[in-house]
């Protein structure tokens, strides 16, 4: 028996993880296991400034073996419908993003036990607890705790099972990395309508060239495959295929989109659908819903998910006027009409 259980260890859950009072038993379950085995986020790995704020806060530094190569502050925009193409200032800094989750993991104190490589199966409501069920090195494992967090991400095994009728907006996020065959390593967004009302992205990475996109499920990989040669045409160069990766990444479009959970059970980052609709970035968020909630917690709340639904109120508002600044990026006659204009673009020589 546990006073609080918590479900997936990346950006979120580390951080609930370290930030929890030591007076609590706490237990988190983390299909990752190590360098070069178990679960990878399936991720480009840029971390944005909203990010690197949230990081801040905690007076922390990354490592440099998180890092990789190159360092890029600008990132490349193309309209494949207007041929127009725009180069924007942006401060990302480029990491390897399995490593930097398992960076914060290993800043969780020693008091919390840990089950690694582990699949949560299922979770339930009992009388006064939560019961989870996992699944870890071929054994089935169960536990009980007063509190459950989902830290699970876009596809929360936790929001699915207490909270089925919440659903968002989601895409199919599909990325291939190549080895590096452009003369100069660059990182770009592709606007592609005839594809994708979303968007896609290409970065350089360690003599990788990683090209992505978020694409509706009706027909994802051929939408990614007829983007590719599209990008072909006008001499971006792929080179040999190294790996593919999918997952599913959600794209709030209204305030009731966002879930904080009830009754002893918390949902943050983007579990909670706490994700940018116009980036879909989601670490800052992800950090940031997990310190709201370590401070609700710590502080013996008499209703602590009334408590976290406040403390979250105003990162759900700019989320959501997120989603009012979307038809400027989405909406391609306005995009036409920014880029033309070439407001807060880069000049190149």
């Amino acid at each position: 028996m546990y006073d609080i259980a918590i479900i997936g260890l990346g950006p979120a859950g580390a951080t609930l993880a370290r930030l929890l009072d030591k007076r609590f038993k706490v237990v988190a379950i983390d299909k990752k296991r190590d360098q070069n085995l178990g679960f990878r986020k399936p991720c480009g790995g840029l971390l944005a400034t909203d990010a690197q704020k949230a990081l801040s806060r905690f007076d922390l530094t990354l490592p440099k073996d998180v890092l990789v190569d190159p360092q890029i502050f600008a990132v490349r925009t193309l309209d494949l419908r207007t041929g127009l193409t725009r180069h924007y200032q942006r401060f990302y800094i480029n990491l390897d993003r399995h490593k930097f989750d398992l960076w914060l993991k290993s800043l969780i104190p020693h008091e919390v036990e840990i089950f690694d490589n582990a699949q949560v199966t299922r979770v339930a409501r009992k009388s006064d607890c939560f019961e989870v069920c996992f699944a870890q090195d071929g054994k089935e494992r169960q536990l009980k705790a007063k509190y459950v967090v989902g830290a699970d991400g876009a596809q929360s095994l936790v929001r699915k099972m207490l909270y089925p009728n919440k659903k968002i907006r989601s895409y199919v996020s599909i990325q291939q990395w190549f080895r590096e065959s452009n003369p100069n390593p660059f990182y770009s967004c592709v606007f592609d309508p005839e594809n994708t009302d979303c968007y896609s992205w290409s970065i350089s990475k360690d003599g990788s060239f990683i090209f992505g996109g978020a694409y509706p499920a009706n027909n994802c990989r051929e939408r990614f495959e007829r983007q590719k040669q599209r990008l072909q045409e006008i001499g971006i160069q792929f080179g040999e295929v190294q790996k593919t990766e999918a997952c599913l990444v959600l794209r709030p479009s209204k305030l009731d989109d966002f879930c904080c959970g009830y009754d002893n059970a918390f949902l943050i980052g983007e579990a909670a659908g706490f994700i940018s609709p116009s980036s879909l970035e989601g670490i800052s968020s992800a950090i940031n819903t997990a310190y709201d909630l370590s401070k609700v917690l710590n502080a013996g709340t008499t209703n602590p998910c009334a408590a976290y639904r406040r403390k979250t109120l105003g990162l759900r508002i700019k989320l959501f006027c997120k989603v009012l600044k979307c038809p400027f990026m989405y909406f391609p006659p306005l995009r036409k009409l920014v880029m033309k204009s070439g407001l807060d673009s880069i000049h190149m020589a």
